[in-house]
């Protein structure tokens, strides 16, 4: 199933959390998962990240201006054999200024709302690219190794998944299970920038192969570190 019979709508699911479905174009997508390739063989290869427990994540993961690992960002790749990882394009940059500025625009109104972050002063140094194969999930977590609290703009492509987001308090409940499609666009800063969050499940077969990813399911998550 490539397609949906009704229009999806745009909703918020907390304060400072924004879900805008298909923001993504089909030729805009295939050019990112174009990039995605070329990430993924290098100059620091996609890999399984190692949990502090000993367990590789499921997903399969590749950085771009920072590199992470649980829980710390670096230069270079110290467990993925040293290299430094790929600058953030400036193409990148701009699509995640052009992202906050859709998910924070007044509701009628031309602009935004500049009491969350503003889009001109967005400037995210990482990009978390992750991988879904059919099986992978994400257990529920903050992003909370950054110095900054800008908002965190995450794209997904490929088959659709089961989003949660929780709150900032626990990972169990109250959450919200969202479906995130090929295309759409999630924000969350602000009160919701700490929210637990996670993708229990993908939906394998939903994927479009219009996209450039006939399966599985890309995530991108830009952010700003506030490191040095």
């Amino acid at each position: 199933m490539t397609g949906t019979l009704f229009p999806r709508d745009r909703s918020e699911p907390a304060p400072g959390a924004v879900h805008v479905p298909g923001w993504l174009d089909h030729s805009t997508q295939r050019g990112i998962v174009d990039a995605c390739r070329q990430w993924a063989i290098g100059p620091v290869p996609m890999r399984a990240a190692v949990l502090p427990g000993g367990h590789p994540m499921s997903v399969q993961t590749v950085c771009l201006g920072w590199h992470w690992q649980p829980y710390k960002y670096t230069r270079t790749a110290d467990d993925a054999g040293g290299g430094r990882v790929a600058d953030v394009p400036d193409w990148l940059v701009q699509l995640g200024r052009r992202a906050l500025a859709e998910a924070y625009a007044a509701p009628g109104q031309a602009g935004y709302a500049p009491e969350i972050w503003k889009p001109e002063d967005y400037t995210p140094d990482t990009a978390l690219i992750n991988y879904y194969a059919h099986g992978a999930h994400m257990g529920m977590h903050q992003d909370k190794d950054e110095k900054s609290a800008a908002p965190v703009v995450s794209l997904s492509i490929g088959d659709t998944c089961i989003f949660r987001f929780g709150n900032t308090s626990t990972r169990t409940k109250p959450y919200t299970d969202i479906e995130l499609g090929s295309g759409d666009l999630f924000v969350f800063g602000g009160p919701s920038r700490f929210a637990y969050h996670g993708v229990p499940k993908t939906l394998p077969g939903t994927a479009d192969p219009d996209t450039g990813l006939s399966s599985g399911r890309i995530n991108i998550t830009l952010r700003m570190t506030g490191l040095q």
